[in-house]
């Protein structure tokens, strides 16, 4: 018996039938649970922005529709007084200038001392490492409380209140938090970069500046937010240690708003707005290198 070519055709390939955990996986999902999850999140999502909302919307209210019965979200009537008021009542760009130079001085100072700190307790083994990074870890856990009055006493003792100079020193010294993170960071830069240059005679500050910093800009930019976003917003140390009005934040103008009797809900909302944008702007715009930072350090 002879066959023809046309008569020999090969069987039809079946697809792979998945197999295992994740055919289990496959079966267990339903759209309802997908959907499910998808209200949760934007429900949560909602929940966060709804007090953000709220007060961009009391901003651009009149006094009259701010406690109107019922409450709407949106004015009924646009308004811009509020932010008029704001530049009236308060120096804001006295207050906004002084913010910018003690939040770009700690930056600055942060941006000197913690990635120098993190580099030594990562890529350079010596006597007393680990105590160390337990000490720094340490000092995360100790409440600002605890360490308020006795920090006061300092620096009035070195006659430096009523100035700038104990809200921006501290960062020249390390920030623990931000330590901690770089360090984690840098421990997935691989060692043969290092030890490659070290062969070739470079010093550990050209192997920090040239190569380690380099590799490091994610979690950089991700200690600049944090740090950035700690020194603008503020409150409690320059409540402290500033007593001259002309040396305000604008976390402490906010409270020109708050009066006796009553609070100024509109210009104070309009001022929260203006004081809120730049932080918000600085995260917008490096807000891939954030993410990345944050989780860089726990990938190799």
């Amino acid at each position: 018996m002879v066959l023809n070519a046309t008569e020999i055709r090969p069987a039809p390939a079946e697809s792979p039938r998945p197999s295992g955990p994740r055919a289990g996986r496959l079966r267990r999902r339903r759209p309802g649970r997908t959907t499910g999850r998808y209200i949760l999140v934007w429900g949560m999502t909602l929940l966060f922005v709804f007090p953000f909302l709220a007060m961009l919307s009391t901003a651009f209210k009149l006094p009259t529709d701010i406690f109107s019965a019922p409450p709407t979200l949106w004015p009924k009537e646009w308004t811009l007084d509020n932010f008029a008021a704001v530049f009236e009542e308060i120096p804001f760009w006295q207050y906004l200038w002084n913010t910018i130079v003690i939040a770009a001085l700690s930056v600055l100072g942060m941006l000197i001392a913690s990635p120098l700190v993190a580099y030594s307790l990562s890529k350079i083994g010596w006597r007393g490492q680990r105590p160390l990074l337990i000490i720094v870890m340490a000092t995360m856990m100790l409440p600002p409380q605890v360490t308020m009055i006795p920090l006061f006493l300092m620096w009035n003792g070195l006659q430096a209140t009523n100035s700038i100079i104990p809200l921006v020193a501290p960062a020249f010294f390390g920030t623990p938090f931000l330590i901690f993170m770089l360090r984690q960071f840098l421990m997935s830069v691989p060692n043969e970069l290092i030890q490659a240059a070290r062969i070739d005679g470079a010093s550990e500050f050209r192997i920090y500046w040239s190569i380690v910093l380099p590799q490091a800009r994610p979690a950089l930019i991700t200690a600049v937010i944090f740090q950035f976003v700690w020194a603008w917003t503020d409150f409690l140390n320059p409540l402290i240690y500033l007593n001259d009005s002309s040396k305000y934040t604008l976390s402490i103008g906010l409270y020109s708003f708050f009066g006796e009797h009553n609070v100024e809900w509109g210009p104070l909302m309009a001022a929260s707005v203006l004081f809120t944008v730049p932080a918000l702007a600085l995260f917008v715009v490096f807000q891939r290198y954030f993410i990345g930072g944050i989780s860089a350090g726990a990938l190799k």
